[in-house]
């Protein structure tokens, strides 16, 4: 084998039932978050929701003929999908030099906090899960997480506070949403986002986006089988993502921000920023006076004002020094990495979902991976997270003696 250990930039936690009740203040937990049995089942209650944690969130340990998406019960889970010690055997395992944990309840990037109704309350639930991640897996386990913190969407001065504060204590990254208009917010667009991502480029902490975080994976109909849809969104959801930020402005207003795509794969990236070249090139001069609806019926009087899309735009370049593509299994984008840049990619191993290649993450790596440089495996197994992500990870030498 080239390598033995990784960093995975893309996994998740099935929080602990104990998490707010033991972190908001004791005033509210009757009101926070919270787990209820009835009977044979068990779900977390939030004001007026009943939400439970679908199998295929948890299947690390299982056979695939195993799978399900059942709703599962603490007692039928692994118990490294919620417990940090067992979480971290489980990393030395699977050779998971660091992990990055999305969250499961509050959803990718913290949607059902920003969804309830007591904003206050919201609020309190968000920092009880970052503080969570900050002193029970970041502090706890020096060198083994990347703390990613979620923000409170609804108010951006306010996810700028916290991400200072957060970022004081050591975070290294936050989750956004892939396409916040879906989750009834403002586009990247706007200025709207500015306190958000001005925070992120003078703290240095990374923008995640989550496939899925925008609570609306692309379909081509109601209809679609469940595995075409599967196979088709994630690539789909991301490459609307990544065009929005390249043609957002605002890696040209904000010159240190990165982002990540999370869990959307690689191969799709050299297609894309190809197709984005060549729309600059050959549209760029009617599209900086216009902007309309490609999918309009050229009734008289649809167009819209002028773009302000800037004609000197180097994708390329902005692609480079910003954007960053995250995998679990992807031969076709290795034999692009070229084109993408080896210093663009990360690799995953999605612990503890059903795409999940742990714990045999290294053997499988090893065979895509086997035949590149030295180096540039280090910098898609280690090298380029600790670097985008400014994180020291572990001493491998001293978990394998531990």
């Amino acid at each position: 084998m080239s390598f033995t250990w990784f960093i995975s930039v893309d996994d998740h936690l099935i929080e602990p039932a104990r998490l707010w009740q033991e972190r908001l203040p004791a005033r509210v937990r009757d009101r926070g978050p919270r787990i209820v049995r009835d009977g044979d089942s068990e779900f977390w209650v939030y004001e007026d929701r009943q939400i439970v944690t679908t199998g295929l969130n948890a299947v690390a340990g299982k056979k695939r003929e195993e799978f399900s998406p059942e709703p599962i019960t603490y007692d039928e889970m692994r118990p490294g999908c919620y417990d940090p010690a067992a979480r971290v055997a489980d990393m030395n395992q699977g050779n998971v030099l660091a992990s990055m944990l999305f969250p499961s309840f509050p959803r990718y990037c913290g949607q059902v906090f920003h969804e309830a109704k007591d904003k206050e309350l919201a609020l309190l639930g968000v920092r009880a899960w970052n503080d969570f991640i900050l002193e029970e897996f970041a502090e706890a386990y020096p060198g083994r997480f990347i703390p990613m913190m979620i923000i409170p969407l609804w108010d951006p001065a306010a996810a700028a506070a916290e991400i200072e504060r957060t970022a004081a204590r050591g975070a290294k990254s936050i989750a956004f949403s892939e396409n916040p208009t879906k989750l009834g917010l403002p586009s990247v667009h706007t200025d709207h986002w500015d306190p958000v991502l001005r925070a992120c480029d003078e703290t240095g902490l990374v923008v995640s986006m989550h496939v899925g975080s925008s609570s609306n994976l692309i379909r081509t109909s109601e209809d679609m089988p469940t595995l075409a849809f599967m196979a088709y969104s994630a690539a789909a959801n991301q490459a609307g993502t990544l065009l929005d930020w390249l043609f957002s402005g605002n890696f040209e207003k904000f010159g240190n921000l990165k982002i990540a795509l999370s869990e959307g794969s690689i191969g799709w990236i050299p297609y894309f920023l190809e197709r984005a070249e060549q729309v600059v090139d050959k549209q760029r001069f009617w599209a900086s006076r216009f902007d309309i609806d490609m999918n309009a019926s050229h009734e008289r009087g649809e167009q819209k004002g002028a773009s302000s899309f800037d004609l000197d735009t180097d994708i390329r370049r902005l692609f480079k020094d910003h954007v960053y593509g995250t995998f679990i299994e992807d031969q076709a984008g290795i034999r692009l990495l070229d084109i993408i840049g080896e210093d663009n990619v990360m690799l995953e191993c999605d612990y503890p979902h059903s795409d999940s290649t742990w714990p045999d993450t290294i053997q499988l790596a090893n065979k895509w991976l086997g035949h590149l440089p030295d180096e540039v495996q280090h910098k898609i197994t280690v090298g380029n997270a600790s670097r985008i992500y400014d994180f020291a990870p572990a001493d491998p030498a001293t978990i394998a003696t531990a």
